[in-house]
C-alpha cells in the first residue's frame, strides 16, 4: 500500500504536471489565435464599419464615484470615440464630492424628465441630466443614490435604449477606434452562433504621456509595483484570455472594458449587486443562460488589440486591496455557480473552463502554500533529495521565465507599444524578480482574500485606491 508520504508526493506531482501542461496548451492556443487574428485583420480597415448601412446602436455606460479630479476629461474622452450610433451614459453613484456640479457647469446640463423602464431593480435615481448644447446631445448624466458599481451599471442598462452596451470604468483611457474593433465580432455572427459579449485587452497607463484623454506616448512604468503588473497583464490578456477565447471557454471579461448584448443581460436581470466580482459573475451567468435555457450556440469574443488603458495600484496597500477583492469576487462567483462543476449539462464550460478556474485559479495559491509548508517539514525531518529538489527548482524557474518571455515576445512582435531594448532588458529583470518577490506576495494576497471571505465574512467590501487625475499632468506616476 502507498504510504501517506507517497500519496502527498503523487498529488503534488500530478497537480504540478497538469498545471504546466495547461500553460503549454495556453501558449500554443494563444499563438495560433493571435496569428489568425493578425492575418484576418491585416487588410481590414476598421473605419469602413462606420459606412455600414445596418449597425447596432451602442450605449457607453460609465459608473463614476467621487471622480471630480478628472470627470470632465474622462467624459470628453468618451464623447470622442468613433462610432456613428453611440450614446454616453455616465452614472454618478451618489458621489459626495463636487463632480455633479462640475459636470452640470461644464457641459451645460439641465435636469430633465426621462422615461425609462426599471427592468432591473436598483437604488433610486435622483435625477437625469441632458445638455442644452447640441454638441453634447448624446450625453446622459445620471445622479443616483449610492449602491455600488454593479448597481450603477444596472441603472445605465435600464436607461439605455441601444442594442449593445459598453461597460467601462470612467477613468480608463479608450483608444479612439476601440468601439469599431469591439463591434466587429457582433457583425460577423455566423449562422446561429450568437456573440453575447466581447472583451478587449487592457493595458497599463501608469507613466504614459497623456494629453486630452489620449495616450500620446507609451512608457514602461517607473513605479516598481506597476512594472510587475505590466508583465501580469501581458500573460493574462495576450496569452490567457486569447487562448480561452479560441476554445470558446472564456469566463471573464474585464470590468474596465466589455461590450454586451443588452437584451440578454436584461434577460438574466443584469449585474449581481451582492458580489464584488460582478464582471466575472455576469459572464458565467450569461453562458449558463445561453447553454441551458436558450440552448443556442454562442460565443464570448476577445479582441487582442490594446484598446483600453487603466491606472493600476502603485503602492502595496492599494494592490493588496485590489487582489483581495479579486479573490473574494472569484470565490463568490464559483460558489454561486458551483452546480456547473464537472456538470455534463453545461458542456465544455462545465467540464473544462469552470473546473480549470476552480482548480488552477482559486485552489492554486492554497495548494502552493500547502506545498511550501510540506517542503519545510520535509527539510526538518531530513527526507528531501537535494539533487532532485535543485533540478525541479531550475525547471520551475526556467519555465516561469520562458512563459513570461513568450508573452512579451508576442506583445512586442504584434503590437510593439513599448519601444527599445531598454524595455526588453527591464522586463526580463522584472520577470526574474517576480518569481522570488512578487509571486509570493500574490500568494499572500490570495490567502488574505480567502481569509476575508470565509473567516471575516467580508463579501462586498471594495477597498480604496487613490487615483491620479490623468490630465492634470502628462505623466501618470
Amino acid at each position: 500500500m502507498l504510504s501517506f508520504y507517497d500519496i502527498i508526493n503523487t498529488f503534488f506531482l500530478i497537480y504540478g504536471s497538469v498545471l504546466f501542461l495547461s500553460y503549454v496548451f495556453i501558449a500554443i492556443m494563444s499563438s495560433l489565435d493571435l496569428s489568425f487574428y493578425v492575418k484576418k485583420s491585416k487588410y481590414f480597415r476598421f473605419n469602413t464599419i462606420k459606412e455600414f448601412k445596418v449597425l447596432p446602436t451602442i450605449s457607453i455606460i460609465a459608473p463614476a464615484y467621487n471622480e471630480d479630479a478628472s470627470i470632465i476629461e474622462n467624459i470628453r474622452s468618451l464623447l470622442s470615440l468613433e462610432y456613428p450610433k453611440v450614446e454616453v451614459i455616465v452614472v454618478n453613484d451618489g458621489s459626495i464630492d463636487n463632480s455633479l456640479q462640475k459636470v452640470i457647469d461644464y457641459y451645460d446640463m439641465v435636469k430633465v424628465k426621462y422615461a425609462f423602464n426599471e427592468s432591473i431593480e436598483t437604488a433610486p435615481v435622483r435625477g437625469i441630466y441632458k445638455s442644452t448644447n447640441a454638441a453634447y446631445s448624446n450625453l446622459i448624466y445620471v445622479y443616483k443614490e449610492n449602491g455600488g458599481k454593479a448597481d450603477a451599471l444596472n441603472v445605465g442598462i435600464n436607461i439605455s435604449r441601444s442594442d449593445l452596451f459598453l461597460a467601462i470604468d470612467v477613468d480608463c483611457i479608450i483608444e479612439h477606434d476601440a468601439i469599431l474593433r469591439m463591434v466587429k465580432p457582433f457583425l460577423e455572427e455566423e449562422g446561429n452562433r450568437k456573440v453575447i459579449a466581447a472583451g478587449g485587452v487592457v493595458r497599463i497607463a501608469n507613466s504614459c504621456e497623456i494629453q486630452e484623454g489620449r495616450i500620446t506616448k507609451v512608457n514602461f512604468p517607473k513605479n516598481i509595483w506597476a512594472k510587475f503588473q505590466v508583465l501580469e497583464y501581458f500573460r493574462a490578456f495576450t496569452l490567457g484570455r486569447m487562448a480561452w477565447s479560441r476554445a470558446n471557454g472564456l469566463l471573464i471579461i474585464s470590468g474596465a472594458f466589455g461590450l454586451f448584448d443588452r437584451k440578454l443581460v436584461l434577460a438574466v436581470n443584469g449585474y449581481d449587486r451582492t458580489t464584488v466580482g460582478e464582471d466575472f459573475e455576469l459572464v458565467v451567468r450569461l453562458r449558463k443562460y445561453m447553454h441551458y435555457v436558450v440552448k443556442q450556440n454562442y460565443k464570448v469574443a476577445f479582441i487582442p488589440d490594446p484598446l483600453c488603458w487603466t491606472e493600476v495600484p502603485s503602492n502595496f496597500k492599494s494592490l493588496k486591496n485590489q487582489r483581495n477583492r479579486w479573490t473574494r469576487g472569484s470565490i463568490d462567483t464559483v460558489l454561486k455557480h458551483k452546480d456547473m462543476f464537472f456538470n455534463p449539462k453545461y458542456g465544455k464550460m462545465g467540464f473544462l473552463s469552470f473546473p480549470y478556474w476552480v482548480l488552477f485559479e482559486w485552489f492554486a495559491p492554497l495548494i502552493e502554500t500547502t506545498g511550501f509548508i510540506y517542503f519545510l517539514l520535509m527539510i526538518i525531518f531530513s527526507s528531501i533529495n537535494i539533487q532532485i529538489f535543485l533540478i525541479l527548482l531550475v525547471f520551475v524557474f526556467s519555465f516561469s521565465l520562458f512563459f513570461s518571455s513568450f508573452a512579451v515576445y508576442y506583445e512586442t512582435l504584434i503590437f510593439n507599444r513599448y519601444k527599445g531594448y531598454k524595455f526588453l532588458f527591464s522586463v526580463v529583470l522584472i520577470a526574474m524578480a517576480e518569481i522570488v518577490f512578487y509571486h509570493p506576495l500574490n500568494l499572500y494576497f490570495a490567502l488574505l482574500g480567502n481569509y476575508s471571505y470565509f473567516i471575516k465574512k467580508d463579501k462586498k467590501g471594495w477597498g480604496k485606491m487613490k487615483r491620479t487625475a490623468f490630465d492634470n499632468s502628462k505623466n501618470v506616476k
